[in-house]
């Protein structure tokens, strides 16, 4: 039976956990040939194990994507191993504590806008090139947040990023579309992934937590198989007619 994601070679970055690794394991289930990308070396040969002990075919690559030289790094080993790439999901990201705006320092807010929004830059020119001289089109998928949507207090560096992440998308979009490159992005609600602690405006307990869970409608945080599963129709024919869209997987959060 042809699966959904048969023959597609894909780059996860940020695969190691959380999300990443959610979206790299769902992908090679729908057989998608799947390059995990993490800065932990140990981390990202973990999934691919899982992955292949599962039946699935997976490369792991530690790549630290704020650096030009980690994207010539992914790029060489998925050209390497499977001579194509049909699939970006830039996954990696990371966040300030949740606090007052005043109180992030500047290392803390270069560390963030550099793994959330430098890395597309990087990622863009490596891969971009690469899809286009295929000359078969290709998928860019950018995980940015609900925050990109409705800021909310203490996270406000955090969320810029992510603002930047859905308007680079759409203009992404526009700009390669002539070359049948689909952009897109996906602002998820919070999930309980190695960030939770930091987005939680207050301690981890039981408290704080269904505080938050009271803002969405539907009532529970997100979960890595969520955001799999909207990032696989993204990369699948089934979109084949959609770009430049940031796709809400909140449980109704940014209603």
């Amino acid at each position: 039976m042809t699966r959904k994601l048969d023959n597609n070679v894909a780059i996860v970055t940020g695969a190691g956990g959380g999300f990443g690794e959610g979206i790299a394991a769902h992908f090679a289930e729908l057989g998608a040939k799947v390059v995990v990308a993490d800065i932990r070396g140990d981390a990202a040969q973990k999934v691919a194990a899982a992955i292949e002990a599962a039946g699935g075919q997976a490369l792991p690559v530690q790549a630290d994507i704020t650096q030009q030289a980690g994207w010539a790094a992914l790029v060489q080993a998925a050209l390497a191993k499977w001579g194509r790439i049909d699939t970006l999901v830039n996954n990696a990201g990371t966040t300030h504590k949740n606090q007052s705006m005043l109180e992030v320092d500047e290392a803390t807010f270069d560390r963030v806008y550099a793994t959330n929004v430098k890395s597309l830059y990087w990622g863009a020119l490596a891969v971009v090139p690469v899809l286009k001289k295929q000359g078969q089109g290709g998928a860019i998928i950018n995980i940015a947040s609900t925050a990109a949507a409705r800021p909310r207090p203490g996270l406000t560096w955090y969320a810029g990023t992510k603002g930047a992440a859905v308007t680079i998308t759409k203009g992404m979009a526009a700009e390669l579309a002539p070359d049948r490159i689909r952009v897109t992005a996906i602002n998820p609600v919070m999930g309980q992934t190695g960030l939770f602690t930091d987005f939680l405006p207050g301690d981890n307990d039981e408290a704080t937590r269904a505080r938050i869970i009271a803002t969405i409608p539907l009532g529970r945080f997100s979960t890595p198989l969520d955001i799999a599963k909207a990032c696989a129709f993204l990369a699948s024919a089934d979109a084949e007619f959609i770009t430049g869209v940031a796709l809400e997987v909140d449980g109704g959060r940014c209603i």
